[in-house]
C-alpha cells in the first residue's frame, strides 16, 4: 500500500522545518506517524553510498550530470520509503543562485516522488528578514525584504508547475510571527487527511 507523500517547501528562514516538526509531534499523538526526510540529506546519503563524496560540502562541486543522477536516485529512495509509511519531504521549491532560480524538484525527481501534495510555507519578506538577521547560527547572503518576496513568488510558480506535472494539490500555509500554532494546526489538518 502506498502512503501519502507531502512535500513541504519554503524560503530559508520561513520556518518550514519548525512547523513540520511540530505538526508531526501532534500527529504522532494521534498515531499518525509521518517520517520527515530532508531531500538534501537523502541526496548526500546516495552520493556517499556511491563513494562520490565524503562530506556534504563536496555536493555543490559535482558536475550537472552527476547531480541529476543523484537527485533521481534520492527521489527513488524516498519513493520506496512511502511504501512503508507516510512521508514529508522537507526541501526547497526553488534555489536562488547568482545565475537565477533553479527548480528544487526538477521533472526527473518529481517522476520518482509523485507527491500527493505540495505545501509552500510563507510569511512576509520583512518577517523572514528579521528572522534571518537574528539567526547567528547561519551565514546567509544579505537580501532585502523585496528579494525574499520575489523568491516566495518564484516558489509559488514552481509549486504550481509541480502540481501540473504530478496532479498534486498545492497549499500555502502562513507562518506569521507570533502565530506559529496557527500554521502548525493548518499543516496538521492537511497531513491528517
Amino acid at each position: 500500500m502506498e502512503h501519502k507523500l507531502v512535500v513541504v517547501t519554503g524560503v530559508p528562514g520561513v520556518g518550514g522545518t519548525t512547523i513540520t516538526q511540530k505538526a508531526m509531534e501532534i500527529l504522532k499523538e494521534e498515531n499518525i506517524n509521518y517520517k520527515m526526510v530532508n531531500f538534501g540529506t537523502a541526496m548526500f546519503e546516495v552520493a556517499q553510498s556511491q563513494n562520490i563524496v565524503e562530506d556534504r560540502d563536496e555536493m555543490r562541486k559535482l558536475d550537472a550530470d552527476t547531480q541529476k543522477r543523484i537527485q533521481k536516485m534520492a527521489g527513488r529512495k524516498i519513493a520506496e520509503m512511502v511504501k512503508e509509511q507516510p512521508i514529508v519531504v522537507d526541501t526547497h521549491s526553488t534555489v536562488k543562485t547568482p545565475k537565477g532560480y533553479l527548480a528544487g524538484l526538477p521533472k526527473w525527481v518529481l517522476d520518482e516522488l509523485n507527491p500527493n501534495m505540495i505545501v509552500v510555507v510563507e510569511t512576509t519578506g520583512d518577517e523572514i528578514l528579521i528572522r534571518r538577521m537574528s539567526d547567528e547560527t547561519r551565514k546567509r547572503d544579505l537580501e532585502t525584504a523585496s528579494d525574499i518576496e520575489e523568491h516566495q513568488f518564484m516558489n509559488r510558480c514552481a509549486a504550481m508547475t509541480y502540481g501540473v506535472l504530478t496532479g498534486a494539490t498545492v497549499k500555502i500555509v502562513k507562518n506569521k510571527n507570533g502565530l506559529l500554532d496557527e500554521g502548525v494546526e493548518e499543516l496538521v489538518s492537511i497531513l491528517r487527511y
